[in-house]
């Protein structure tokens, strides 16, 4: 087992993984920015590295001074958390090539995994299910071939995308062309890659996730799924497991294809695939994610499993004592999302945080990166912290959730509680039945009140 981990990240996460280690008596090894400096993940780390300015392009993006804090500091493999370089092949094929371990897939995984045409090709070939789309968009006659076969609306996307950049829905020929080259643009700025494809439009569709663990020595198991249709502008913002859409036989049939796609390409360590579900509940494999998700808790919570440690266990050449069978689960757990942002535009809020409590009680559980005093900084992503509750139901997991929010007491920067625990009374949350426009219709439901 490695004595030393330095983490590549920052925040909640850092902070996250930091406790993991510190449970099974691994030394930490925290980076941070100059205007980190005076960050949680700083302060509970062992020792600390100041890698570069406030931009993450000279800092946790900066990987030479990444991979030099490891090796000045002695620890053996270097933990990415998830953003950033978590799921850059490059950065992986640096950390091995100076003779660190890299917590995560190879580079090939990540990389195959990381083009979603490419992703879509092997796992196709895998057996899992697909939306129908294109590969790289060669040309705008192909591109309206496609659209006029499967019919409007289509989605465009970045081929080297996430978080919903480059994604552009369209619902007529004549807006296809410029949506292309908007996407295009979004794209490249993004990410240094133009490169778009096409998919049909699933309507109104429920994004499910799968969770998987695999080893060295050929062992994959799928560790249940989550909901994760709450989103704003396609990003997550609750979260929740079991899923009120899918039974556990759909569970059972989405966890064997996690594990075709997984194996496609070989997989080694903690990863994620993620599924389109339409409203007959057909499944189509949207992306994988090669790295550590941000909603890992409520797994964690309804199953006691320590998937950081897991990580990190993989890693290091041990080998899965679980078997598909002998994973279960208990309850049900709902994770919220407490950003820095205004709760009704969505718009980042850093500042300081003149007041701070986190609630407490059974089976509740903070994952933060703050602490009454901190300026949040303007330069990274708004979140401050995640906010997971456990029930023996869903509806006890709700009351428990309203509970918590209510006593999340943060002043100083605008945060999204309020939307949270309003979310917690809108009727299609609490019966179940929503999907990734509940948002959406949220507001909508607010204005008739």
């Amino acid at each position: 087992m490695f004595k030393k981990v330095l983490i590549a990240n920052r925040g909640e996460i850092a902070v996250r993984i930091i406790r993991t280690l510190r449970k099974m008596n691994i030394k930490s090894v925290a980076v941070c920015s100059t205007a980190d400096r005076d960050a949680l993940h700083v302060k509970m780390a062992d020792e600390h590295y100041c890698i570069g300015d406030p931009p993450p392009v000279s800092s946790y993006l900066n990987m030479q001074a990444i991979i030099k804090a490891a090796i000045d500091s002695g620890a053996e493999a270097v933990h990415p958390g998830y953003g950033f370089l978590a799921e850059n092949p490059e950065f992986a094929r640096k950390v091995q090539e100076a003779g660190l371990v890299f917590i995560g897939p190879d580079p090939f995984a990540s990389e195959t995994m990381g083009n979603k045409t490419r992703a879509r090709k092997h796992v196709s070939e895998a057996g899992v299910p697909i939306v129908p789309g294109t590969e790289d968009i060669k040309s705008i006659h192909e591109a309206v071939e496609f659209a006029e076969k499967v019919g409007f609306p289509v989605i465009i996307k970045a081929a080297s995308g996430g978080g919903g950049i480059g994604m552009k829905i369209v619902n007529r020929r004549e807006d296809l062309e410029s949506a292309i080259e908007e996407a295009q643009n979004r794209a490249k700025q993004a990410f240094g890659d133009a490169t778009v494809y096409i998919e049909k439009y699933v309507s109104n569709p429920h994004h499910i996730e799968i969770q998987i663990l695999a080893d060295n020595y050929g062992n994959t198991i799928h560790i249940f799924e989550r909901e994760c249709s709450v989103q704003r502008r396609h990003q997550k913002v609750i979260e929740e497991t079991p899923s009120p859409f899918i039974d556990i036989n759909k569970v059972e049939e989405m966890g064997e294809s996690a594990i075709r796609a997984a194996r496609s390409v070989n997989y080694k360590n903690a990863g994620t695939i993620e599924f389109l579900v339409d409203d007959k509940k057909n499944h189509y494999f949207l992306e994988m994610n090669t790295r550590l998700q941000v909603e890992h808790p409520v797994t964690e919570m309804t199953t006691g499993i320590d998937l950081v440690e897991w990580q990190i266990r993989i890693a290091a050449g041990e080998k899965l004592n679980l078997s598909q069978p002998q994973i279960k689960r208990e309850g049900h757990a709902i994770e919220c999302r407490i950003y820095a942002e205004d709760p009704v535009r969505f718009y980042p809020s850093p500042g300081l945080i003149k007041k701070y409590s986190e609630p407490s009680g059974e089976n509740i559980r903070v994952d933060s990166g703050v602490y009454e005093g901190f300026k949040v900084p303007m330069y990274y992503d708004p979140l401050l912290a995640k906010l997971i509750v456990w029930g023996k139901t869903r509806d006890e997991a709700i009351e428990r959730m309203k509970y918590a929010l209510d006593n999340f007491i943060i002043e100083g920067p605008k945060t999204n509680i309020p939307f949270l625990r309003e979310m917690m009374e809108f009727p299609e949350f609490v019966e179940g039945r929503y999907d990734t426009h509940v948002i959406e219709r949220f507001f909508q439901w607010k204005k008739s009140k």
